[in-house]
């Protein structure tokens, strides 16, 4: 009877360890496409798509989203877009508030999103928040401005962030020969950290030294 027992209770843990991460993936998508769908009800009401098919369909908040911003994207990369888009930047930078916010948004989402990789390079071991205690960060580049000025020796710029929220976290100053450079993708360090340490990344095989940073 034990033994049954201990079978059924490792069954149903196999069961919940399968179901509750797809559970939670599933309501977070829900959450989207219904956050999605919700800018359907900004349109005038004889354009929005209940009144024009007949029927609710889900997700469809979703997908003309998507294509408005790939449309938004295409039309950018002529030179009428460009000038557009500079006239319109232009004229949120004189608004009170809003231009210093927009402009402090535009700066970290181009340095995120940026194509030329200037955003998280390298995946760091460093020592913090105190001696012998250990964290995983992220290279972002190196000091600039007047900050140099005041640093003594070489210096990188690294970006720790907190677990399981990796969007929060700190900015470092540290010298380059206090970071450990990972033999680890950037992708697999993150999944690290919001995993809190549960998702190990593999071990690489017959590891090769670490290029220097």
């Amino acid at each position: 009877m034990t033994a049954q027992k201990t079978a059924l209770k490792t069954y149903f843990l196999t069961g919940l360890l399968i179901l509750v991460p797809l559970a939670i993936t599933l309501w977070v998508i829900s959450l989207i496409i219904g956050a999605m769908d919700q800018t359907l009800t900004l349109l005038p009401e004889a354009w929005q798509p209940e009144r024009l098919l007949g029927f609710h369909l889900p997700g469809l908040g979703t997908l003309l989203t998507i294509a408005f911003i790939f449309t938004v994207g295409l039309l950018a990369q002529n030179y009428i877009g460009q000038t557009l888009v500079q006239w319109w930047e232009a004229l949120l930078r004189y608004i009170p508030v809003v231009g210093p916010l927009y402009t402090s948004v535009k700066q970290v989402s181009d340095t995120l999103f940026s194509g030329s990789g200037h955003a998280f390079r390298k995946a760091l071991l460093i020592e913090y928040p105190r001696q012998g205690a250990y964290t995983i960060a992220f290279l972002t580049g190196t000091p600039g401005g007047d900050v140099v000025n005041h640093l003594s020796g070489d210096y990188v710029s690294v970006y720790v962030p907190t677990t399981p929220n990796p969007t929060s976290g700190f900015f470092l100053m540290l010298p380059r020969t206090d970071v450990i450079e990972l033999d680890m993708t950037v992708d697999a360090a993150l999944k690290y950290i919001v995993s809190m340490g549960v998702v190990a990344p593999a071990v690489p095989f017959n590891r090769p030294a670490a290029p220097s940073l």
